[in-house]
């Protein structure tokens, strides 16, 4: 076990399983931001489920770039292992080999093939920012790499670490499959609990801390100590003219957020600030995981991607907590309090919906047409079909959404809610913590 870290229960672990166990094997590569726990639960796996398990850091052992130095030949790279690794065994198809932080280490990126090729061993390859050091990689080992992103811990996972067993979930979905109204405690009991998620977020140290001390201040601590190293990482790994855009541009998320209209508007960084001058910033923040945007489509129709207009989209943060911890202190104390108001609070809870449904794995654009105010939160597609998702951070009328029901009759469409479950024909109402289970 990691120090500083708890054995929280993460669903990747049963992804890394099913890796393990595929007859032809690629090398893996699992992506994603800073501090969500890759290197946790890939060093878990590998002492579990291998008799040899073998660590090489590029970050914390720089020398061991060395080892991807001259040939990339297989036997050659395991030689140079021996060398520059301490206390290693190979054992043919029963040990692994993780390679952290590769993005600090681009020889190592091209080697994936030669070691996929050679087979003996399992390799796992893991870091953040991989999206922005492409040019850097002499050969990108398309078909021997197999990839997958790792987000924060889900709702549910969350769930899981402060307790909550898989029955009482599955008891929860009980109610959500047949559209009957929860329990009044129970309801707001998760509804409660869905507020610590939008404070606390889904950062293992955060939510450890949590556990551990009940402390909102001490989880606050935390989410600031994360942030900064973000925005170190932004001025230690973009380039010099970069540095102080890419930081406006992260800096200004909130304040896009808490816009009537939540779209991604540059003139929020600055000014008369342009695509011209920001785009390649938002790439940078994009590429580091640090960031997901969500886009509009000119029409709801199936594929949506084939309608997405990329001029107009909206941005949110990776994780919700960290999110609610850029607004401050007290927007965290008013969430729990349940007396947030103003624009803002209708991007927090955006950005909440957004943060489970694309831990789901969902797909997600949003659609506004120009000539009008109304707007649909959330599309997603479901065999074949566009379902609509209306996000309402406090209980009123659905106008977009019932003529978005008339106009493009969806099979049905959710509105997501701080009350109970309800059915209105197509028209599905669900309290917010339900996204889990859409």
């Amino acid at each position: 076990m990691l120090e500083g870290e708890k054995m929280l229960n993460r669903k990747i672990m049963e992804e890394l399983i099913s890796w393990k166990n595929m007859h032809r094997k690629e090398c893996l590569l699992v992506k994603g931001a800073r501090q969500i726990g890759k290197t946790f639960i890939i060093e878990k796996f590998g002492k579990t489920h291998y008799t040899s398990y073998i660590y090489i850091n590029f970050i914390k052992e720089p020398e061991q770039k060395k080892i991807f130095d001259g040939s990339l030949s297989a036997d050659e790279i395991y030689k140079r292992i021996s060398l520059y690794v301490d206390n290693v065994t190979f054992i043919e198809h029963d040990t692994l080999i993780f390679l952290d932080e590769i993005q600090d280490c681009p020889n190592a990126r091209t080697a994936l093939k030669f070691l996929a090729l050679d087979g003996r061993y399992d390799v796992i390859a893991s870091g953040s920012l991989l999206g922005l050091n492409y040019k850097e990689i002499s050969s990108v080992p398309v078909g021997y790499e197999r990839q997958i992103e790792m987000s924060s811990l889900d709702f549910e996972e969350f769930l899981w670490a402060i307790g909550k067993s898989k029955q009482s979930i599955a008891t929860l979905k009980y109610y959500f499959d047949h559209k009957e109204k929860v329990d009044d405690g129970i309801n707001q009991e998760y509804l409660s609990i869905l507020n610590d998620y939008m404070v606390v977020g889904g950062m293992p140290e955060a939510v450890n801390v949590f556990i551990e001390t009940n402390n909102y201040q001490e989880v606050y601590k935390i989410q600031q100590k994360i942030l900064n190293s973000y925005f170190y990482d932004i001025n230690n790994y973009s380039t010099v003219p970069e540095k102080p855009k890419i930081a406006a541009c992260y800096r200004s998320i909130p304040r896009q957020l808490a816009k009537d209209h939540t779209r991604f508007q540059y003139k929020t960084i600055e000014e008369k600030a342009t695509s011209r001058k920001f785009a390649s910033s938002l790439d940078w923040l994009l590429g580091a995981s640090l960031i997901k945007a969500c886009c509009n489509v000119a029409t709801p129709m199936f594929p949506l991607i084939a309608y997405e207009k990329p001029e107009q989209f909206k941005i949110y943060m990776h994780d919700i907590g960290l999110l609610t911890s850029m607004f401050g202190q007290e927007t965290q104390q008013a969430i729990l309090k349940g007396n947030l108001v103003g624009p803002a609070k209708g991007g927090i809870y955006e950005n909440l919906i957004f943060d489970i449904l694309a831990k789901r794995g969902y797909s997600l654009y949003y659609f506004k047409t120009e000539n009008s105010t109304q707007e649909i939160e959330f599309l997603i597609t479901k065999e074949q079909s566009i379902i609509p998702i209306e996000v309402k951070a406090k209980n009123g009328t659905t106008l977009s959404l019932n003529n978005f029901i008339d106009q493009f009759k969806p099979p049905f469409a959710y509105k997501l809610v701080t009350g109970n479950v309800g059915v209105v024909d197509t028209k599905i109402t669900i309290p917010l913590y339900m996204a889990l289970f859409i």
